[in-house]
């Protein structure tokens, strides 16, 4: 029986725990109703022991439904990464497919009916980041007719910690972009899903550190070119998106205002507008002012020449923190007259898998409208 964090056994072992000792307080309690150290220790160990267990079958159940840790190792902070065997062989590049699955709910087990998705590993040229990710290929992909056609592409990130496999099985994102294209909404286009954390278990927020990962330099030309030596991406300009939420909103907006000949559109769902400091963070820019600056979207907007890209953002105005902030940052994009800024404002949404479902089908609509294709 698999025990691992996010394992359904683990849960339903957490509950039943949790149920028995609970019953178990309650047909204990008489007899240890005494004022003795051992009555008072026992009623004492079986509170504690019944609240631990209630507080780890909640904690449990929140991290199956958010995907905010993967396994024990990243919970208690004892994730290094991954290691990705890359073969260097004439031919191979620096992406190499892992493993394959079907889209879950996309009703076809042939992938030029219902599109596959790959688990994949890549090692940046440049920078040396060694990730996974999965890789969505829609069925036209494999279709003979279009099989030297290229496909706009999307990068689509976590937010902080995440796991890469949320995006597939709790965000729907592969299923979505199928059932999209079968309806004629949006146009068939290939989803490169990982998380924005290449340095676990550290939380780089995308940033070139002084020092340390190049995060930025990562997404902005390693990914792109790893995809482009092994799929039939959309070349330059304007075959590239990027998506995200939280964490990966923030990473998204700031990748596609700082490489705009690189990704054409940028979508932040749910997310911030300057890098965080924290525990997870650590110390991200070493006292470099020009690093810190470039962190925050805000100093972009006012000291730097307006991008040539187009962004969305995605608040409510009941249960998002950030919704004054994006409503200001909708207007100082306006006022750049060059970047082309559109939103999805929510009534009420929390920030959480929900509302970010509702958020996702019109914005791979929206992405997929601004990305080229041949």
């Amino acid at each position: 029986m698999g025990l691992g964090l996010t394992s359904n056994n683990t849960l339903v072992l957490a509950v039943l725990s949790a149920a028995l000792l609970f019953t178990g307080t309650v047909w204990l309690w008489p007899r240890l109703a005494g004022r003795g150290w051992r009555a008072v220790g026992g009623r004492v160990g079986l509170l504690l022991a019944t609240q631990l267990a209630l507080f780890a079958a909640v904690g449990l159940a929140a991290n199956q439904s958010f995907g905010f840790y993967a396994s024990w190792a990243d919970l208690f902070g004892r994730e290094k990464g991954q290691g990705v065997v890359v073969d260097h062989a004439a031919g191979d590049g620096p992406l190499s497919v892992v493993g394959t699955r079907r889209v879950p709910g996309a009703g076809g087990v042939r992938p030029h009916v219902g599109g596959r998705i790959q688990q994949v590993g890549i090692v940046g040229r440049t920078t040396g980041i060694a990730t996974t990710a999965y890789v969505y290929l829609p069925p036209e992909y494999f279709q003979p007719r279009y099989r030297t056609r290229t496909f706009p592409a999307a990068v689509v990130l976590t937010g902080y910690p995440g796991t890469a496999s949320a995006l597939v099985e709790k965000l729907h994102y592969p299923r979505t972009a199928l059932e999209l294209a079968r309806a004629g909404r949006a146009r068939p286009m290939i989803l490169v899903m990982l998380r924005p954390t290449v340095a676990p278990p550290r939380d780089t927020e995308c940033v070139d550190v002084p020092g340390g990962p190049q995060t930025e330099s990562f997404f902005a030309r390693d990914l792109p070119d790893a995809l482009r030596t092994h799929y039939r991406v959309a070349g330059k300009p304007g075959g590239l998106g990027i998506v995200g939420n939280s964490t990966g909103g923030y990473c998204a907006l700031k990748i596609a205002m700082h490489h705009p000949d690189v990704y054409a559109a940028g979508a932040g769902l749910s997310a911030y507008y300057k890098a965080p400091i924290d525990a997870t963070t650590g110390d991200l820019f070493q006292g470099d002012e020009e690093v810190r600056n470039r962190a925050d979207l805000w100093w972009c907007l006012e000291h730097e020449s307006a991008p040539d890209t187009s962004l969305l953002v995605t608040s409510s105005r009941s249960g998002e923190s950030n919704y004054g902030d994006t409503l200001r940052f909708i207007k100082r994009v306006e006022a750049t007259g060059r970047t082309r800024i559109s939103s999805i404002i929510l009534e009420s949404g929390g920030h959480n898998f929900n509302t970010w479902r509702r958020e996702i089908p019109a914005t791979l609509e929206w992405i997929g409208g601004r990305l080229n294709a041949r």
